[in-house]
């Protein structure tokens, strides 16, 4: 599969709130260290390297880039490389999407969640500081198990309401968490685990979300179970069949899959090597056929 033209407009586009982006977006997580990321003992990544992928990463078309205050490590934050790699100058069609809730410490070892409406200001005050902005086009609250989601998104809602925040939507969470959140304030999207083999269980979640106009956005769409660690060595053969099929790679037929989900799920995935970064990209041009696409489900289900 040739990635020489092909940009982020080939995936197609959905609009968050009054904001359009191509479905294949960028993830930060990655770019500021290598090796796994979210450790505290991780490695700071290469300011050159991550710089010229995040730069090629707008080359190639995309506009959607999901980042947080907590995506770290020692001498770098993914907020201010994309900041000084933009010179603090963002295009009009980029949408930056962060999130708040989870916290690490200046060692990066992780905290208490922020719970309290003066924590989630602070959190999204930071956020501004370290992109050099003056609003944050889209806020996402991250929840962990069964914490209530009312009171903090509506603290976020108070902080659309000021200009702050242009737009809202909820990570990790339940269609009941959901339902709470939109009881306050309007979502516009769901960040959730989601990806071949795993999140099984959020299938109908995913189709729902579609039903109501509201994005999906899977974290780990390619790494799968291996998360903040990234994907592993070996994959099934069921996988690497259809990959040879379309002279792809596994890692772009796992966006590819991901994408045929529904035209509202948008890929956000992370790299820090600027040729992962292109084949990213251009899975979003990877048109599974009918028979890939049962072959794949059945793959969904069995690793379940």
């Amino acid at each position: 599969m040739t990635t020489e033209t092909i940009t982020a407009a080939a995936s197609g586009t959905w609009t968050l709130g009054d904001m359009t982006v191509h479905r294949i977006g960028f993830g930060a997580m990655r770019i500021p260290q290598d090796g796994p990321a979210l450790q505290a003992d991780s490695v700071p990544g290469d300011r050159a390297r991550a710089t010229a992928v995040l730069r090629r990463a707008l080359e190639l078309g995309v506009n959607h880039i999901d980042t947080a205050a907590f995506y770290f490590s020692p001498l770098r934050s993914a907020n201010e490389l994309i900041n000084s790699a933009l010179g603090g100058r963002y295009p009009d069609d980029l949408v930056i999407a962060t999130k708040v809730g989870p916290r690490r410490d200046a060692s990066g070892e992780w905290a208490e969640h922020a719970r309290t409406p003066r924590e989630l200001r602070g959190q999204v005050e930071e956020n501004l500081r370290q992109l050099g902005r003056d609003h944050l086009d889209l806020v996402n609250l991250r929840v962990v198990g069964t914490d209530s989601v009312a009171e903090r998104f509506g603290a976020l809602a108070e902080l659309r309401d000021a200009g702050l925040i242009r737009h809202l939507g909820v990570s990790n969470v339940t269609p009941e968490q959901l339902a709470q959140a939109r009881a306050v304030a309007p979502v516009v999207c769901v960040q959730n685990g989601y990806g071949i083999g795993t999140g099984v269980g959020q299938d109908a979640f995913v189709r729902f979300c579609g039903e109501q106009g509201i994005a999906f956005v899977p974290f780990y769409s390619i790494a799968a179970a291996g998360g903040e660690h990234g994907a592993g060595p070996e994959e099934s053969e069921e996988l690497a069949a259809v990959a040879r099929a379309h002279g792809a790679s596994t890692a772009q037929v796992r966006l590819a899959w991901t994408l045929h989900r529904g035209p509202h799920v948008l890929a956000i995935p992370g790299t820090g090597n600027p040729r992962h970064l292109d084949d990213n990209v251009a899975a979003g041009a990877l048109r599974l056929t009918e028979d890939d696409l049962a072959r794949l489900d059945a793959l969904h289900h069995a690793q379940a």
